[in-house]
Protein backbone atom coordinates (compact mmCIF):
# COMPACT_ATOMS: atom_id res chain seq x y z
CA UNK A 1 0.00 0.00 0.00
CA UNK A 2 1.16 3.49 -0.51
CA UNK A 3 0.37 7.14 0.04
CA UNK A 4 -3.22 7.40 2.34
CA UNK A 5 -3.97 3.69 2.08
CA UNK A 6 -1.78 3.37 4.45
CA UNK A 7 -3.54 5.57 6.78
CA UNK A 8 -6.38 3.35 6.43
CA UNK A 9 -6.69 0.25 8.74
CA UNK A 10 -8.54 -2.89 7.34
CA UNK A 11 -11.04 -4.14 10.01
CA UNK A 12 -12.07 -7.67 10.43
CA UNK A 13 -15.06 -9.43 11.67
CA UNK A 14 -12.28 -12.42 13.22
CA UNK A 15 -8.84 -12.34 15.32
CA UNK A 16 -7.26 -14.76 12.78
CA UNK A 17 -7.52 -12.42 10.34
CA UNK A 18 -4.87 -10.35 11.43
CA UNK A 19 -2.51 -12.35 12.68
CA UNK A 20 -1.73 -11.41 16.08
CA UNK A 21 0.34 -12.89 18.54
CA UNK A 22 -0.75 -16.54 20.00
CA UNK A 23 -0.21 -14.21 24.02
CA UNK A 24 -2.72 -11.57 22.60
CA UNK A 25 -5.31 -13.27 21.52
CA UNK A 26 -7.22 -13.20 24.76
CA UNK A 27 -6.72 -9.73 25.24
CA UNK A 28 -7.70 -9.33 22.01
CA UNK A 29 -11.35 -11.14 21.65
CA UNK A 30 -12.29 -11.12 25.53
CA UNK A 31 -16.16 -9.79 25.37
CA UNK A 32 -15.86 -9.06 29.20
CA UNK A 33 -14.65 -5.66 30.73
CA UNK A 34 -11.37 -4.43 29.58
CA UNK A 35 -10.83 -2.15 32.59
CA UNK A 36 -11.77 -5.41 35.15
CA UNK A 37 -9.25 -7.57 32.95
CA UNK A 38 -6.23 -5.01 33.48
CA UNK A 39 -7.07 -4.64 37.27
CA UNK A 40 -6.68 -8.20 37.37
CA UNK A 41 -3.76 -8.67 36.00
CA UNK A 42 -2.13 -5.64 38.03
CA UNK A 43 -1.62 -4.81 41.40
CA UNK A 44 -2.31 -1.25 40.83
CA UNK A 45 -4.87 -0.46 37.47
CA UNK A 46 -5.05 3.56 36.37
CA UNK A 47 -6.65 5.35 33.81
CA UNK A 48 -5.09 8.71 32.49
CA UNK A 49 -7.20 10.52 30.31
CA UNK A 50 -5.05 12.69 27.57
CA UNK A 51 -7.78 14.58 26.36
CA UNK A 52 -11.26 15.26 25.73
CA UNK A 53 -12.70 17.57 22.94
CA UNK A 54 -14.79 18.57 19.47
CA UNK A 55 -12.94 16.65 16.21
CA UNK A 56 -13.01 14.99 13.30
CA UNK A 57 -13.35 11.51 13.22
CA UNK A 58 -10.58 9.20 11.42
CA UNK A 59 -11.63 8.74 7.60
CA UNK A 60 -11.92 4.46 8.34
CA UNK A 61 -14.53 5.60 11.77
CA UNK A 62 -16.53 7.61 9.36
CA UNK A 63 -18.91 4.34 8.01
CA UNK A 64 -18.92 2.76 10.97
CA UNK A 65 -20.53 5.88 12.33
CA UNK A 66 -23.04 5.84 9.62
CA UNK A 67 -21.54 8.62 8.09
CA UNK A 68 -20.95 9.45 4.49
CA UNK A 69 -17.71 11.71 5.18
CA UNK A 70 -15.59 11.86 8.08
CA UNK A 71 -17.53 14.77 10.68
CA UNK A 72 -17.19 16.03 13.52
CA UNK A 73 -17.58 14.20 16.82
CA UNK A 74 -16.74 14.66 20.48
CA UNK A 75 -13.29 12.74 20.65
CA UNK A 76 -11.64 11.39 23.98
CA UNK A 77 -8.32 9.52 24.33
CA UNK A 78 -7.02 7.58 27.35
CA UNK A 79 -3.72 5.63 28.18
CA UNK A 80 -4.64 2.40 30.44
CA UNK A 81 -1.98 1.73 32.54
CA UNK A 82 -1.14 -1.27 34.93
CA UNK A 83 1.44 -0.96 37.93
CA UNK A 84 2.40 2.68 36.15
CA UNK A 85 3.23 1.14 32.77
CA UNK A 86 0.93 1.87 29.72
CA UNK A 87 -0.66 -1.15 28.10
CA UNK A 88 -3.50 0.09 26.10
CA UNK A 89 -4.08 3.38 24.23
CA UNK A 90 -8.11 4.47 24.06
CA UNK A 91 -9.99 6.38 21.72
CA UNK A 92 -13.61 7.20 21.46
CA UNK A 93 -16.27 9.06 19.55
CA UNK A 94 -19.17 9.80 19.75
CA UNK A 95 -21.34 12.15 16.50
CA UNK A 96 -22.22 15.64 17.42
CA UNK A 97 -25.89 14.47 16.50
CA UNK A 98 -26.01 12.00 19.80
CA UNK A 99 -27.62 14.21 22.72
CA UNK A 100 -27.09 14.43 26.06
CA UNK A 101 -29.99 11.76 26.84
CA UNK A 102 -28.79 9.50 24.54
CA UNK A 103 -24.92 9.30 26.38
CA UNK A 104 -25.31 11.14 29.74
CA UNK A 105 -22.12 10.72 31.21
CA UNK A 106 -19.68 10.93 28.23
CA UNK A 107 -19.13 14.28 28.90
CA UNK A 108 -18.36 14.11 32.54
CA UNK A 109 -16.36 10.95 32.77
CA UNK A 110 -13.01 12.58 33.78
CA UNK A 111 -10.43 9.96 34.34
CA UNK A 112 -13.26 7.54 35.29
CA UNK A 113 -13.22 4.29 32.85
CA UNK A 114 -15.72 4.32 30.19
CA UNK A 115 -16.78 0.51 30.64
CA UNK A 116 -17.69 -0.08 33.92
CA UNK A 117 -19.14 3.35 34.05
CA UNK A 118 -21.16 2.96 31.33
CA UNK A 119 -20.79 0.50 28.82
CA UNK A 120 -21.44 -2.63 31.05
CA UNK A 121 -23.66 -1.37 33.23
CA UNK A 122 -26.35 0.05 31.35
CA UNK A 123 -28.96 -1.55 30.14
CA UNK A 124 -29.89 0.66 27.56
CA UNK A 125 -26.41 0.01 25.89
CA UNK A 126 -26.60 -2.02 23.10
CA UNK A 127 -22.91 -3.73 21.83
CA UNK A 128 -22.14 -4.62 18.21
CA UNK A 129 -19.61 -7.86 17.54
CA UNK A 130 -15.97 -6.88 17.67
CA UNK A 131 -13.46 -5.89 15.35
CA UNK A 132 -9.87 -6.78 15.10
CA UNK A 133 -6.96 -5.05 12.70
CA UNK A 134 -3.36 -4.31 11.97
CA UNK A 135 -2.54 -0.46 12.65
CA UNK A 136 0.64 0.47 10.37
CA UNK A 137 3.16 2.93 11.48
CA UNK A 138 1.65 5.61 9.52
CA UNK A 139 -2.12 4.92 10.72
CA UNK A 140 -3.21 8.05 12.79
CA UNK A 141 -4.19 5.74 16.21
CA UNK A 142 -0.70 3.85 15.49
CA UNK A 143 1.01 7.59 15.43
CA UNK A 144 -1.12 8.89 18.42
CA UNK A 145 -0.82 5.30 20.76
CA UNK A 146 3.47 5.77 20.05
CA UNK A 147 3.23 9.72 21.45
CA UNK A 148 1.34 8.64 23.90
CA UNK A 149 3.64 6.15 25.01
CA UNK A 150 6.57 8.51 24.43
CA UNK A 151 4.96 10.70 27.07
CA UNK A 152 3.68 8.14 29.37
CA UNK A 153 7.14 9.19 32.07
CA UNK A 154 7.81 7.05 34.47
CA UNK A 155 7.12 3.37 34.03
CA UNK A 156 7.19 3.34 29.72
CA UNK A 157 10.92 2.56 29.15
CA UNK A 158 10.79 -0.99 30.01
CA UNK A 159 9.56 -2.17 26.85
CA UNK A 160 11.14 -0.55 23.43
CA UNK A 161 8.23 0.45 21.04
CA UNK A 162 9.58 0.46 17.55
CA UNK A 163 8.68 3.14 14.91
CA UNK A 164 8.00 0.70 12.65
CA UNK A 165 6.16 -1.69 14.67
CA UNK A 166 2.37 -2.93 13.63
CA UNK A 167 0.35 -2.17 16.87
CA UNK A 168 -2.84 -4.56 17.45
CA UNK A 169 -6.12 -2.89 17.58
CA UNK A 170 -10.22 -4.21 18.11
CA UNK A 171 -12.79 -1.64 18.06
CA UNK A 172 -16.62 -2.20 18.89
CA UNK A 173 -19.60 0.28 17.99
CA UNK A 174 -21.98 0.89 20.99
CA UNK A 175 -25.58 2.39 20.39
CA UNK A 176 -27.70 4.39 23.57
CA UNK A 177 -31.13 5.18 22.22
CA UNK A 178 -30.14 7.07 19.18
CA UNK A 179 -26.67 7.76 19.62
CA UNK A 180 -23.48 6.03 18.68
CA UNK A 181 -20.34 5.55 20.44
CA UNK A 182 -17.09 4.02 18.95
CA UNK A 183 -14.55 2.59 20.93
CA UNK A 184 -11.13 1.81 20.13
CA UNK A 185 -8.17 0.12 22.07
CA UNK A 186 -4.28 -0.38 20.64
CA UNK A 187 -2.65 -2.72 22.89
CA UNK A 188 1.03 -2.11 23.61
CA UNK A 189 3.06 -4.51 23.57
CA UNK A 190 3.75 -4.46 27.23
CA UNK A 191 0.29 -6.08 27.51
CA UNK A 192 2.17 -9.80 26.66
CA UNK A 193 3.44 -9.28 30.22
CA UNK A 194 0.28 -9.37 31.76
CA UNK A 195 -0.78 -12.08 30.36
CA UNK A 196 2.34 -13.74 31.84
CA UNK A 197 2.01 -12.67 35.06
CA UNK A 198 -1.31 -13.47 35.36
CA UNK A 199 -1.14 -16.73 33.96
CA UNK A 200 1.89 -17.80 36.86
CA UNK A 201 -0.14 -16.51 39.50
CA UNK A 202 -3.24 -18.78 38.51
CA UNK A 203 -1.17 -22.08 38.26
CA UNK A 204 0.39 -20.70 41.77
CA UNK A 205 -2.95 -20.47 43.25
Amino acid sequence: MRGPSLRLARWHNHANAVGAPPALRHWLTDTGSLTVKLSAHSAAFRLQRLHQYPATCLADEAAALGLARPGRVQEREVLLRCDNTPVVFGHSVVPVSATAADWPLFGALGERPLGTTVLFSDPLVARSDLQFARLQPSHPLAQRARRAWAGAGAGATQDDLSEQAVLFARRRLYRRRHGLLLVTEVFFPSVLALAQAGHLIKNDE
